[in-house]
């Protein structure tokens, strides 16, 4: 692990952490927000762009968003205390849980690495000589985007879509009446 991958998992754990035992709203949400743009950064670090532009776009983004707009519409108490009471009980299973996860790192194979099951299977084999021809265009991502998991995309298309109805519905706009 890279000391710039220390420093981004560090940052996650701890807003991770802050956002669950921040007892104020408004800090909660802003932690979230910083929580997300931080698992942005490690899709970036183990080279999964897509995937970290999309969790900006919806977790810091439209997400904290949303949080934001509806804190503004409702009532939010005072809070005394900076942080929530924790259950001991709670805080245990939680730590061995990640204790046990934090074991399984290590089988993991290093990121890019020619050497990873994913790099060797037969489907992507399959998919990078035959991707050209079948879906007709000249990147193989593309056409696994768009061919091989349409169905799929097409789904996140319609969640994004979604909560675009839903964001006009919280913000009043009346587009839909």
């Amino acid at each position: 692990m890279t000391p710039v991958e220390a420093v981004v998992l560090a940052f996650v754990v701890g807003a991770a952490l802050a956002t669950a035992l921040l007892r104020d709203v408004l800090a909660s949400i802003i932690a979230f927000a910083a929580y997300s743009l931080g698992v942005a950064v490690v899709w970036l670090l183990l080279r999964a762009p897509d995937v970290g532009l999309t969790e900006a776009a919806v977790g810091a983004g439209v997400t904290t968003v949303l949080f934001l707009l509806t804190i503004a519409k409702t009532v939010r108490p005072a809070s005394e205390d900076l942080f929530v009471d924790v259950d001991p009980t709670a805080l245990g299973v939680s730590a061995l849980l990640v204790a046990a996860l934090g074991t399984t790192l290590s089988a993991l194979p290093p990121v890019g690495s020619s050497s990873a099951p994913v790099a060797t299977s037969r489907v992507t084999a399959y998919y990078l000589e035959n991707a050209y021809h079948e879906a007709g265009v000249k990147n193989a991502v593309t056409a696994v985007l768009a061919a091989y998991r349409g169905f799929d995309t097409l789904g996140e298309a319609v969640v994004v879509f979604a909560g675009f109805v839903g964001l006009l519905v919280v913000l009043d706009r009346g587009v839909l009446a």
